[in-house]
């Protein structure tokens, strides 16, 4: 698994679980399969840039955020 994609599906997860929101849920309020949403999580796959659009939208999350790395401390 690729580093990044582990951590934009922990992104989402993350998120998702923060506002109370079943995988089945999302699936529903974003059109993307459980299954998918599965993988995307779990760092699996190779989502879409719209597939990803359909994930943050319900997560109310811009996706250049999701895609951002996360910033090192300087002193590492």
């Amino acid at each position: 698994m690729r580093k990044e994609a582990i951590e934009i599906g922990e992104k989402l997860r993350e998120r998702r679980r923060l506002l109370g929101i079943k995988q089945p849920e999302l699936a529903f309020l974003s059109g993307v399969s459980p299954r998918t949403i599965q993988q995307v999580e779990n760092g699996r796959g190779n989502p879409s840039l719209e597939t990803l659009f359909q994930l943050a939208d319900p997560l109310g999350l811009r996706l250049e955020l999701i895609l951002k790395e996360p910033q090192k401390p300087a002193d590492q």
